[in-house]
């Protein structure tokens, strides 16, 4: 469960408060990208994956004496190449998806309007983003990487959020909502709006889908009943579900590495990784920062990768 997705249904339009239109110039890593307050707005923040060099990758701020403020800067997504990455702001009132330098400067709009449009996921050859978007229900939607073309993918009625597109770029990944029910199960899609079914059986709440590099497997958040959520993993056919996570605390927002062998979450306000297996969990920030939404640079300066 994504932090865009828990704020996207109570964004307010209301107003916020600009300054700066560049990347912040401080030292950070470019592993892997998060969202951070501990600058007080919600930002988008750099750092090496073993959590060394965090910095701001963003000047722009959200006026933090407003609702609309934990909606600044949220759900980060570097592009395929790593040149750029795709976030989501409410600083117009309502979330629109925007493309920024992977340094943090350039910052542009790719939609606008009434309804909140987030959670951007790149198409692995860099000209789509898929983005989840609340008009008439919250459904998931398909632009060019200019903001062009944009259009449902389904004609479902049931919710859909969270879209993750495959490496390989045959499935994008999507968490939908039975409906009349609090079930929610991932499933996939081909990006032309065929084949699309259901991946999970958890008969529960999975949320927020990360593809494997080789995209055979999915990783995502997940629970029944009322513990904690926790990382599972589950093989594109839909056998082999296995467990990753045994902590008390809620686990969220699984991000694999480029090399496949870790994944980022976030965990009780700090972003953590863990192996491939579901093993050597390994804490990269301070929980004090409240950081969530870890995404991995495909292609991170030389020695950035995990070993």
């Amino acid at each position: 469960m994504r932090l865009a997705s828990i704020l996207a249904g109570g964004a307010a339009a209301v107003l916020l408060l600009v300054s700066g239109c560049g990347g912040s110039g401080s030292s950070h890593g470019d592993a892997i990208a998060f969202v951070s307050t501990r600058d007080g707005d919600y930002a988008v923040y750099g750092m090496n994956a073993d959590g060394s060099e965090q910095g701001r990758l963003t000047d722009e701020r959200g006026d933090t004496s407003t609702p609309a403020g934990t909606t600044f800067q949220i759900a980060p997504a570097y592009a395929p190449d790593g040149s750029k990455i795709a976030f989501a702001s409410a600083r117009e009132g309502s979330l629109d998806v925007y493309v920024m330098d992977a340094d943090g400067s350039g910052t542009r709009p790719l939609t606008s309007g009434p309804s909140n449009e987030t959670e951007p996921a790149w198409s692995p050859d860099g000209s789509q983003l898929a983005y989840q978007n609340d008009q008439n229900g919250d459904h998931v939607f398909v632009m060019g990487a200019d903001g062009a073309g944009s259009h449902r993918l389904t004609t479902d009625l049931a919710p859909e959020i969270e879209p993750a597109w495959s490496p390989d770029g045959r499935w994008i990944a999507y968490s939908r909502r039975l409906p009349g029910s609090e079930i929610r199960e991932i499933w996939t899609v081909h990006p032309d709006g065929s084949g699309r079914h259901k991946v999970t059986d958890l008969q529960g709440a999975a949320y927020a889908p990360a593809w494997s590099p080789d995209s055979r497997t999915i990783a995502f958040s997940g629970r029944t009943g009322t513990k904690a959520f926790q990382l599972y993993a589950i093989g594109v056919d839909g056998n082999g579900l296995r467990r990753l996570t045994q902590a008390s605390e809620d686990a969220f927002e699984p991000a694999w590495s480029p090399d496949g062998q870790t994944i980022a979450y976030s965990r009780a306000g700090s972003i953590v990784t863990i192996d491939a297996g579901g093993a050597n969990v390994s804490v990269l920030t301070d929980p004090d920062g409240n950081d969530s939404s870890p995404d991995w640079n495909p292609h991170p300066a030389e020695g950035e990768e995990p070993s």
